[in-house]
């Protein structure tokens, strides 16, 4: 009897069913795990970049990033392992990776971001590998298909992206050398080149987004007639990145220090394009000793005499949340989305300048200046709006006659009457960009630019 009723006993514990069991049923729900910690991974990247305590720059807002993504892959590790029967272990390693890259970003900024630059790439391609043939071992669910296949491929792509912009940043460095000098103008370095000689100097002052580069078919032909100088803005093309927020007064006031210390002398003739048309005229508002005459090349349009010259609260919220956007997208031009920007077309511009607009616009710092001076745009056409009186001094106003409306038209005119000395000319068969980009109406602005310098030496009315 003892024997028949141990034998019964030991089967039923043989088969998992007495208290003795060493085979567990299965335990946990491992696909919710892996949904819900992935997502949780994405929610926090997205509330940690929308966080107050982030400052809205690229290093801080990259690094903020990582960390929400490294709290996802710590969850699926610990949870798994927790409450799972199938522990993801691996998990562990790119919370670390990303973790430890994100907090090392938004404690030293700027000099680990240039290290992982380089590091990254290699750096994440060997952990997708690993993570690959680590979740196909251990991993059994239908999730590994849609979700964490598709995020370890968005990895591998980041990687390859990364090292293909690194890499081709440096060769193109080598490619298209810096022409000019770069000068120290109070904790960035600005590129400026001047070329000819005579009196008054011209200024060439670039559109929105553009760089020294745009005026490939300006600059050479006034440098045949008198001395002219191009500079890029703060982060575009040679020029270094400014922490500052770049409005009108700010790139005014860099500008003027660029070339007092670049022993230019004026005073100038300022000639600016789109956007860089808000720039001269606030330059000429805040330093009107140095600004001879003004040439204004279909000039965004800048606020009415009675708008307030200071940003509303509102306008700083949205220039927070832009500034946030700009960085955002600076990071992922770090992983080679910049280079598709980059391969716009540029006119009938020489080739030497195509190129160096296609080595430079697509870089990180280019995409985060120009979205850093679309978010001061409201505060740059108010400080423009501040010069009320250009007196008797010779102005140019250029409007391209297509793709204008009429509050465009009436903007236009109104610049016309800030001087008692102005030509204003429509041309009729040109677009905006033509005015600089195509060789016939980059050769309608030289002459405007010319008719100002010839002005300004006869002492005389300008004439078209």
């Amino acid at each position: 009897m003892n024997q028949a009723s141990v034998k019964p006993q030991q089967e039923r514990t043989d088969h998992g069913q007495g208290p003795g069991s060493n085979t567990a049923a299965p335990r946990g729900h491992i696909g919710r795990i892996v949904v819900g910690s992935l997502t949780s991974g994405l929610v926090a990247a997205l509330l940690l970049v929308a966080a107050p305590f982030i400052p809205a720059e690229e290093s801080a807002v990259t690094g903020a990033v990582l960390c929400g993504f490294a709290l996802g892959w710590a969850m699926l590790a610990v949870l798994s392992v927790r409450f799972t029967d199938q522990p993801q272990r691996w998990a562990a390693a790119p919370a670390l990776f990303m973790g430890g890259s994100g907090i090392a970003l938004m404690l030293f900024g700027s000099p680990v971001r240039e290290v992982l630059r380089w590091v990254w790439p290699p750096a994440v391609l060997a952990l997708v590998i690993w993570m690959f043939v680590r979740s196909r071992r251990q991993l059994r669910s239908p999730s590994k298909g849609w979700l964490l296949y598709p995020v370890i491929v968005t990895l591998f792509l980041a990687s390859v992206g990364g090292g293909y912009q690194t890499v081709g940043a440096a060769m193109e460095a080598g490619t298209n050398p810096m022409p000019g000098q770069l000068i120290d103008v109070g904790g960035h370095r600005l590129h400026l080149r001047c070329t000819g000689s005579g009196s008054p100097t011209v200024v060439l002052e670039p559109g929105g987004g553009e760089m020294s580069s745009n005026m490939g078919w300006i600059a050479p032909a006034v440098a045949r007639n008198t001395r002219v100088c191009v500079y890029d803005r703060a982060g575009r093309g040679w020029s270094e990145p400014a922490d500052s927020p770049q409005d009108g007064i700010r790139i005014a006031t860099d500008l003027h220090t660029l070339l007092q210390r670049g022993h230019e002398p004026g005073p100038f003739v300022l000639a600016g394009h789109s956007f860089g048309a808000l720039y001269v005229l606030t330059y000429a508002a805040r330093y009107p000793n140095e600004v001879a005459g003004m040439v204004l090349l279909d000039s965004t349009n800048p606020a009415s005499a009675t708008s307030s010259a200071a940003a509303s609260p509102r306008d700083e919220g949205s220039s927070d949340i832009l500034g946030r956007a700009s960085a955002l997208v600076s990071t992922a031009a770090q992983l080679g989305l910049g280079r598709l920007y980059g391969q716009f077309d540029f006119g009938s511009l020489p080739p030497q300048d195509q190129g160096e607009l296609r080595a430079n616009s697509a870089t990180a710092a280019n995409l985060r200046s120009t979205m850093n001076e679309y978010a001061h745009a409201n505060a740059s056409m108010e400080q423009a709006g501040s010069l009320r009186d250009f007196v008797d001094k010779p102005l140019f106003v250029l409007t391209a006659g297509i793709g204008g409306d009429a509050k465009h038209t009436a903007a236009q005119n109104h610049l016309a009457t800030l001087s008692t000395n102005t030509v204003h000319r429509v041309i009729a068969a040109a677009s905006h960009e033509d005015l600089i980009a195509d060789r016939r109406g980059a050769a309608v602005t030289t002459q405007a630019i010319l008719a100002v310098v010839s002005s300004i030496r006869r002492a005389g009315p300008l004439a078209e």
